[in-house]
């Protein structure tokens, strides 16, 4: 995915969830729009380099959009959710990345009774696959985990995941790891037992886990290795205790 020309700075301070506050290189202090609902916890860095994209749309009230961020380790991390399922798309029509025919029929953002999932699938013979794609940036003790704070909309599409599969449907939940620094992504027990309660349930139901890693630069984010996760590799677990309270 090609990104739209960015502009560097130093992250000031993110606050009221959607905002953020950034000195360009330029000099000049912006406010920009943070288009990510969760606690950001891990990539909300306040001192960290940062990248914003501009938008000249006269609706926009602002116009820059915080885009992605340089970690004190070096790792570069996506905080735009909204760029997760075009990602996923992007590797779904390439074929070869995901274990998914790209000839197969494609829908995003379907509805299943109330609830909506990201993708569904079509083979030839109207079987249906259907995705439900979770962005994942939180890094704790070398470990990917999600999600990032308490999700009851994560419970739900596990839920609807694990009924459409009691149907026969195959169902998938797609870890989109934007984030260079996680090879390995764990339910976060430690924030939300309930997810990953849920999350353990589904893996027993025949829900499959499957794993998208990226490559992230300022020009362009590519999903370039993925591999389906085992349920013996996604057992509950969290950092330590000690880690925990910090």
């Amino acid at each position: 995915m090609k990104l739209p020309p960015l502009w560097s700075g130093v992250l000031i301070a993110r606050y009221k969830r959607f905002l953020a506050d950034i000195r360009l290189d330029d000099g000049r202090v912006i406010t920009a729009h943070c288009p990510n609902t969760g606690s950001m916890r891990a990539v909300n860095v306040p001192g960290c380099r940062v990248w914003v994209s501009w938008h000249d749309n006269p609706k926009r009230r602002l116009p820059w959009t915080w885009e992605l961020i340089e970690l004190p380790d070096g790792a570069m991390a996506s905080v735009h959710t909204g760029r997760a399922n075009a990602l996923v798309q992007e590797a779904l029509e390439s074929g070869g990345i995901l274990p998914f025919d790209r000839a197969w029929g494609l829908q995003r953002e379907v509805r299943v009774d109330d609830s909506r999932l990201d993708f569904r699938l079509t083979t030839e013979g109207d079987e249906s696959v259907w995705l439900e794609v979770k962005q994942v940036t939180l890094k704790e003790e070398g470990r990917g985990y999600f999600p990032d704070s308490v999700s009851a909309r994560g419970r739900r599409h596990l839920e609807t995941l694990m009924a459409l599969r009691a149907d026969g449907d195959r169902a998938v939940l797609v870890f989109l790891v934007a984030h260079s620094g996680i090879d390995d992504v764990r339910p976060a027990a430690h924030l939300d037992p309930a997810y990953a309660r849920t999350f353990e349930a589904a893996c027993e139901a025949g829900v499959e886990v499957m794993m998208l890693g990226c490559e992230i630069t300022p020009e362009e984010i590519t999903a370039c290795r993925s591999r389906q996760l085992q349920k013996d590799q996604v057992a509950l677990s969290g950092p330590s205790r000690s880690r925990s309270r910090r």
